[in-house]
């Protein structure tokens, strides 16, 4: 990190990432192009968890390429600061790891339980019957957080 007077430790990291509703999460295609997409992340312990589709082609790539970044935007605000400057105030989050599909129906379920209260947790009372009708037809990876870094510059 070039500005070591932002990074951010471990635990400011790991805070926003809970807070983040989504983060994009970059694959590699093998090619000079990048592929990346936002998803809904969930974070249990040291692993990130995400659903989507059983087969298309993030899934294609996720099996043939297994090594992901993930970046998450916490404060993105620009600012005028007198008499004559300009900045902005951020918190980021990027994550470097490897994804792999979870098979476990237990894991599956725990993991889309997790993800579930923290982005609607008003509503959990529907959740075992959406599991009922959607759990075989959705899949489920885990990202194990191998490297996080933080960053913020943050208002004074």
């Amino acid at each position: 990190m070039r500005r070591n007077d932002r990074a951010q430790d471990r635990d400011f990291s790991l805070s926003l990432i809970d807070r983040c509703t989504h983060g994009v999460m970059a694959l590699s295609t093998g090619e000079s192009v990048p592929y990346c997409l936002p998803l809904s992340f969930v974070r249990v312990g040291d692993e990130l968890y995400f659903h989507c589709a059983r087969e298309g082609r993030k899934v294609d790539l996720l099996r043939r390429f297994p090594q992901v970044c993930v970046t998450f935007v916490g404060e993105d605000r620009p600012a005028f600061v007198a008499p004559a400057e300009y900045t902005t105030y951020f918190q980021s989050a990027i994550v470097t790891g490897r994804a792999c599909e979870v098979t476990d129906p237990t894991e599956k379920t725990e993991a889309l339980r997790a993800l579930c209260q923290k982005v609607t947790p008003e509503h959990m009372e529907g959740f075992a019957a959406a599991m009922e009708k959607s759990l075989a037809v959705t899949a489920v990876w885990k990202i194990h957080m191998e490297e996080i870094t933080g960053k913020a510059k943050l208002e004074h």
